[in-house]
């Protein structure tokens, strides 16, 4: 199938030199690290680096630094997918696994967003209550608009949004230069926490806190999509210069994160542990004590500002993740702005849900439960990812080398390892406390743990069988019942159409309808394939001609990237853009080039749907004079 260009409104518009001065070339490629650097220092990361550092010192530290290690390695695996396969790797898994498989590894990631977003949800409505007084319920409900102003900045381009991003990022960093300078750290103390250490189940938990907010899934689809925006040449030269400058951009932006999460927990440290807090896992605990304790009235304001910066720029890089996730796994694209918005509600209704019945103080338990969470889903993203950047047949030259895989697969299989002993030791827990409950734990949690686990193992070993399948069969005896398996069939080849127009509305399947279109033009020289499209926005039935909004302009773009494709491999092609009813306007446009056949798809709608999109293929066959073909895309 056609694929939807990943973030199709920025995909390819910042055009990187082939050659000249590194820097130069750097500095065009920076910028989709530094968007994923900012989930790694988003308002969940401040839960569990102050609930590290609060209650068990700098010990954890080395869990800090392990899981940026990790981050590295696995973001530049990210960039490679995406700067060589122009595929993000949602697109690209629904490529490589059947549907069965597809659709909960996209349940999975949309939870992973939905933490996500839930923890800058929260984190933000905290900064606003730290700095304004608001109540924390109105400050949940303010960060709805977020999505409005996420809009409205990405109409300006992506270099201006990750400049913004850079803006938000240098006020965390001086913020908690400020705090760090305040506290006056134990240098020794924290060297010494970078010796692994895990002093009790707790630690733990609080561990793969930090692995699932540091290592995150949406950043793994973000990055393999964001280093599309960057137009580079597609000779080995040019792509070896790209992933060695995002891998460079990669360690830079993720190293700085890094600095950010170790300052929030030794801050947590220097400043709580030292003085006997060591329960403090809420962020407004956190500010509260920080000017009693320190003895300045700027510390808690700084503290504050850098909350809402992490919080906001964050929002921008998990709302344009939910937009990859959607359409690189389910090939369906709605409005970006509505997509966001569907993300904001996702986290906001659980975040007014907690507050309304746990009370404002349930805030930090619940975003070190939405890192958990993220930690969960990890497995999901990273073991995919391996293997697509192991595979030659979609990598070619660029596949990963053997020491890579090697590192990689380490590193997943310490994830995996921590989440097992992490979703046992809870299992036991609930079991043993849930009293009269527990048969109902069985009979619901531990199928749905093993279920998930089957798609695990099922995930992880999907290349091994597929080289099993591929291995030869042995050769069918001859005889009666062979014959009969295989009876002669003689093909004849069918005349081409001379005019072959395809109706496009853009919501998946293209590629299917341009191959039935191209199947129906074979044999005939002259054939003429034309693709046309209707806008049916309000403005386009309204104005008609006149009609010049984004939604035209963007539609015209696709069209003209489609039949450039189509000539490129040699076809005579042409396109036309209606505007207002489809059924009308499509009715005229096969009559204008006079099309022999028309080519449609089919989504197999029925009841309300049908209402919904229209019988277009219907009213269509009774207004033209000319065979009209049904292509179903689904399944």
């Amino acid at each position: 199938m056609t694929e939807h260009r990943s973030l199709e409104e920025v995909h390819e518009t910042v055009d990187v030199p082939s050659g000249g001065p590194l820097f130069r070339r750097w500095w065009a490629v920076a910028g989709p690290a530094l968007m994923v650097a900012v989930g790694y220092m988003d308002p969940g990361n401040w839960a569990t680096d102050l609930a590290g550092g609060s209650r068990y010192n700098y010990t954890l530290l080395w869990v800090l630094l392990m899981s940026n290690l990790m981050a590295v390695l696995l973001q530049s695996l990210a960039a490679r997918l995406g700067i060589v396969s122009r595929r993000d790797l949602a697109q690209a898994c629904r490529e490589t696994y059947p549907r069965w498989v597809n659709i909960p590894l996209y349940v999975l990631a949309e939870i992973a967003i939905t933490a996500t977003d839930l923890a800058e949800v929260i984190g933000s409505a905290i900064a606003f209550q730290l700095l304004f007084g608001l109540p924390l319920l109105w400050g949940v409900l303010i960060t709805t608009a977020d999505v409005l102003l996420l809009l409205m900045l990405s109409s300006f381009g992506i270099r201006k949004l990750e400049a913004l991003v850079l803006a938000f990022v240098g006020t965390i960093g001086i913020a908690f230069l400020v705090e760090i300078f305040l506290a006056k750290p134990d240098w020794v103390g924290l060297v010494h926490g970078f010796v692994p250490s895990l002093p009790d189940a707790t630690a733990l938990y609080i561990a793969i806190g930090i692995l699932g907010a540091t290592v995150m899934p949406h950043n793994l689809y973000l990055h393999s999509s964001l280093v599309q925006t960057r137009r580079v040449g597609r000779s080995s030269r040019d792509l070896k210069a790209a992933i060695r400058l995002n891998t460079i951009d990669s360690a830079v932006s993720l190293n700085l994160a890094f600095l950010i999460n170790a300052a929030i927990l030794v801050m947590a440290a220097a400043v709580f542990y030292r003085t006997g807090h060591h329960g403090v896992a809420e962020i407004q605990d956190a500010h509260r004590l920080l000017e009693p304790i320190l003895g300045t009235a700027i510390a808690p304001i700084a503290f504050a500002v850098a909350l809402l910066a992490s919080g906001q720029s964050s929002t921008i890089t998990g709302t344009l993740a939910g937009q990859i996730v959607m359409e690189g796994y389910l090939n369906f694209r709605i409005r970006p702005w509505l997509r966001r918005m569907i993300t904001r509600l996702l986290a906001v209704v659980p975040a007014v849900a907690t507050i309304l019945w746990f009370g404002e103080g349930s805030t930090g338990g619940l975003l070190v439960l939405s890192q958990v969470i993220l930690s969960l889903q990890l497995p999901f993203a990273v073991i995919p990812l391996i293997q697509l950047v192991a595979d030659r047949t979609r990598m070619g030259e660029f596949t990963i080398r053997r020491w890579v895989q090697v590192a990689a697969w380490i590193v997943a299989g310490i994830i995996v390892a921590l989440n097992v002993k992490l979703v046992v030791d809870e299992i036991t827990g609930w079991l043993a406390g849930a009293g009269t409950a527990a048969l109902t734990v069985k009979l619901v949690v531990v199928p749905l743990a093993l279920a998930v686990a089957g798609l695990l193992v099922y995930v992880t070993l999907k290349p091994l069988l597929d080289r099993l399948r591929a291995r030869p069969r042995p050769e069918v005896p001859t005889g009666v019942h062979s014959a009969a398996a295989e009876p002669e069939v003689r093909l004849e080849v069918p005349r081409g159409y001379r005019s072959v127009a395809v109706a496009l509305d853009f919501s998946g399947g293209e590629e299917r309808m341009l191959n039935e279109a191209l199947r129906l033009a074979q044999g005939s020289g002259e054939a003429r394939i034309t693709l046309l499209h209707v806008v049916e926005s309000p403005a386009a039935r309204i104005m008609g001609d006149h009609t010049a909004d984004l939604e035209t302009e963007a539609d015209r773009k696709r069209l003209e990237v489609l039949v450039a494709s189509l000539e490129r491999a040699g076809y005579t092609a042409g396109w036309r853009l209606g505007l207002g009813h489809p059924v009308k306007e499509l009715a005229r446009l096969v009559a204008e080039v006079e099309a022999d056949v028309v080519v449609l798809g089919a989504h197999g709608h029925r009841g309300v749907a049908d209402l919904i999109h229209g019988t277009t293929a219907d009213a269509l066959r009774h207004r033209v004079d000319a065979t009209v073909v049904i292509v179903p895309l689904e399944g």
